[in-house]
């Protein structure tokens, strides 16, 4: 039996259609764009497409492609931020360079965020010049540095901006050296300005508007060794990673004296880091992550921090009343 053409196929059976059931009319117009728009040669199936993956803020490039080695200048880390929104309308463009001589990594910038500037506190966001000089080549040292009550640069991020510590200053008196993650006094980004009209972080947040989720290391402390995100290496080659938590609890109220309210306790949490809130990577050499809760960045100096000079080497004055 010869077998028809699906196209005649289709037509006989609309013209059936019509003769048997007279309150029925076939749209053969439409028909006619249906078959144009199917054609009748049977094709190969296609392959059928993964799903896309959801995106996120981590970056796309797996972890190992981005990790400048030990000793290695970290240039590539610093981003271009000519093509960033800025702070806003009057404000100048942010602007951070890096280059490295045999013993230091050497960051300049003119301090300004590269993201529309909120602000937080009295004081208003003016150009402040910042120079840091940190060892290329850091080593653990043999007792760590405090940052109690340390107000002042601690680090800095890969987009030029200064770290301070997880308290403030001793003003106002109810929130003396208190939290401000918890008080509620910075913006999106973690940060906020000072009374040097100085914006800078107490805590790095790794979300698209702030320009810090397109690389693994954030910044660098002033021992030298790179912060991280909360997302570290497992194993060598990179290919079991692991997000990494603080191992401070809440014991008390950080509205001021941050520091007496948290105690560090690793007993029974999964991939804590240390009271500096770091460990040492599967290479053998330190990093600390920067995490959600207290102490955000830094718990305390794994290396030993250098003194910096100029605005780099000021410490904080203390914040103004409202």
């Amino acid at each position: 039996m010869k077998r028809l053409p699906i196209a005649a196929s289709l037509l006989c059976l609309a013209a059936l259609l019509t003769a048997c059931f007279d309150s029925a009319s076939v749209d053969t117009t439409a028909l006619a764009r249906w078959l144009s728009q199917h054609p009748t040669t049977p094709t190969t199936p296609s392959t059928t497409t993964a799903p896309t993956a959801p995106t996120t803020t981590q970056p796309a490039a797996p972890l190992s492609t981005q990790l400048p080695a030990w000793g290695e200048c970290p240039t590539a880390v610093f981003p271009n931020l000519s093509t960033t929104a800025g702070a806003g309308a009057g404000y100048a463009m942010p602007a951070v360079s890096a280059n490295c001589t045999a013993t230091e990594v050497i960051v300049a910038s003119n301090g300004m965020p590269s993201y529309t500037f909120v602000p937080r506190t009295p004081n208003p966001l003016a150009v402040t010049t910042w120079s840091w000089h940190v060892p290329l080549r850091p080593e653990v040292a043999a007792a760590t540095s405090s940052i109690v009550d340390r107000g002042g640069t601690l680090g800095f991020t890969v987009t030029g901006l200064p770290i301070y510590g997880p308290t403030e200053g001793p003003t106002p008196v109810a929130e003396a050296y208190g939290d401000p993650v918890y008080n509620g006094i910075l913006d999106t980004c973690g940060g906020h300005t000072g009374p040097q009209s100085e914006y800078h972080y107490h805590a790095l947040h790794s979300v698209a508007a702030c320009n810090l989720n397109t690389s693994y290391i954030l910044g660098y402390a002033l021992d030298g060794f790179p912060i991280y995100n909360s997302v570290g290496c497992i194993d060598l080659a990179c290919s079991t990673t692991a997000v990494f938590t603080s191992g401070y609890d809440m014991t008390g109220n950080p509205h001021s004296h941050s520091w007496l309210a948290y105690t560090y306790n690793a007993a029974g949490k999964t991939n804590v880091l240390d009271q500096c809130n770091g460990r040492i990577g599967p290479d053998g050499t330190y990093r600390y992550h920067a995490t959600s809760v207290f102490p955000y960045t830094f718990g305390c100096f794994k290396g030993l921090p250098t003194a910096q000079s100029g605005n780099a080497g000021a410490p904080m004055p203390p914040m103004p009343a409202p």
